[in-house]
């Protein structure tokens, strides 16, 4: 955010150069050194400048990106707001990098709040930053873009595919003319676009921007690269939803084994992948591996996400369908009806997970009624 710093020793020099380190950290993915540099040039910000500084919100904003990488949401959340709190104090139109640092911090704010699965004050925070963005700096602007592309995967995720699908490609196409096809941005929107894809079960379509996005972010940043193994998990879920179950398994175990050994055991990322895995493994009859995974994803993510997340309430429902395919329809109905109201609470009843769960729920209640 500074222009300008002091002289040789001044903490400003020191916390700016800790900033920027920390920075290319997080690019790189070695995330828990560039928390260790970002708090640091958070805390000489804070003593030098004064808590209310513009640089105290542009390092809280990447503090929190990189502790909702860890799935620490909570403080995530508090750092986005303090971040906004102190934007916002600034009057509107007063400085183009203040306006930047603005749209930063509502679209950082509402990157958290919809992976808390609170979608409408997600929504709120990113709209609010793509007009300061649109009306800034223009529709072609880098912050436009991005703002943009995270509506975009709010919308997939709330079912409004059309939608996120326009936004996609306008980003993508953006980007392309920017920064050109082989950028790590593109493979990121390649990768949004599988997903966009695979929710729709457009599953060959889905593949072709999983396989895009593999190979661009291979090129660009390697295959060890937190980014790239996260493609490949992806790329193994669509192949895993077509039947191709040879090329699937091995890439799913893959990420699974790698981020453990990146984030711990009970990271969000490994959670994905247990429940990815386990749908595999339900479909091939592996019912006791497959449980077993569920529970490890449900677990992990009720944790992070909370009990009346829409994601949290997708493992239910899954595992509920496998209690069902074993026979054990006790268990299952308690399983989506504890699924249900979150999934209509977050998506609405007409959505396809919803009208789901609640069609295998009537059915369970209505053998129940039939029992001798």
């Amino acid at each position: 955010m500074r222009v300008a710093a002091g002289g040789a020793g001044d903490p400003i020099d020191r916390a700016v150069s800790l900033h920027q380190h920390a920075l290319d950290l997080h690019e790189r993915g070695r995330r828990a050194e560039a928390e260790d540099a970002a708090r640091e040039a958070l805390a000489l910000f804070e003593l030098a400048a004064g808590p209310d500084d513009p640089d105290v919100a542009n390092v809280a904003n990447l503090l929190a990106g990189i502790r909702a990488d860890a799935d620490d949401l909570t403080e995530a959340e508090m750092l986005c707001r303090r971040a906004v709190a102190v934007s916002d104090a600034f009057p509107d139109g007063e400085d183009e990098l203040l306006e930047r640092l603005r749209v930063q911090s509502h679209k950082g704010l509402g990157h958290v709040l919809r992976r808390l699965g609170r979608y409408q004050e997600a929504e709120h925070c990113l709209l609010n930053a793509l007009a300061v963005a649109r009306q800034q700096f223009g529709p072609d602007d880098s912050e436009t873009i991005a703002a943009e592309n995270e509506l975009g995967i709010l919308y997939k995720y709330t079912g409004r595919f059309d939608e996120a699908e326009a936004l996609y490609r306008k980003v993508l196409a953006a980007f392309e003319a920017t920064v050109g096809p082989a950028d790590p941005a593109v493979a990121s929107l390649a990768h949004n676009l599988a997903g966009l894809n695979h929710s729709r079960e457009r599953y060959g379509e889905a593949e072709k921007w999983a396989r895009r996005s593999v190979g661009v972010r291979t090129a660009a940043l390697g295959a060890d690269h937190p980014d790239t193994i996260a493609d490949a998990a992806q790329l193994g879920s669509i192949l895993s939803a077509q039947g191709k179950d040879d090329e699937a398994e091995p890439l799913l175990r893959m990420a699974m084994a790698r981020f453990e050994a990146l984030y711990g055991a009970d990271h969000y990322e490994v959670a994905v992948n247990a429940g990815n895995l386990a749908v595999l493994l339900a479909r091939r009859g592996q019912s006791e591996e497959a449980e077993r995974l569920y529970r490890r994803a449900l677990t992990a993510k009720t944790r992070i996400l909370g009990r009346d997340n829409y994601e949290v309430a997708t493992v239910v429902n899954n595992l509920a369908v496998l209690l069902i395919d074993e026979g054990r329809p006790e268990e299952a109905e308690a399983l989506l009806a504890q699924a249900l109201p979150v999934l209509e609470g977050a998506l609405g009843p007409t959505h396809d997970s919803s009208e789901a769960c609640a069609a295998n729920l009537a059915e369970l209640r209505r053998r129940r009624t039939l029992r001798p």
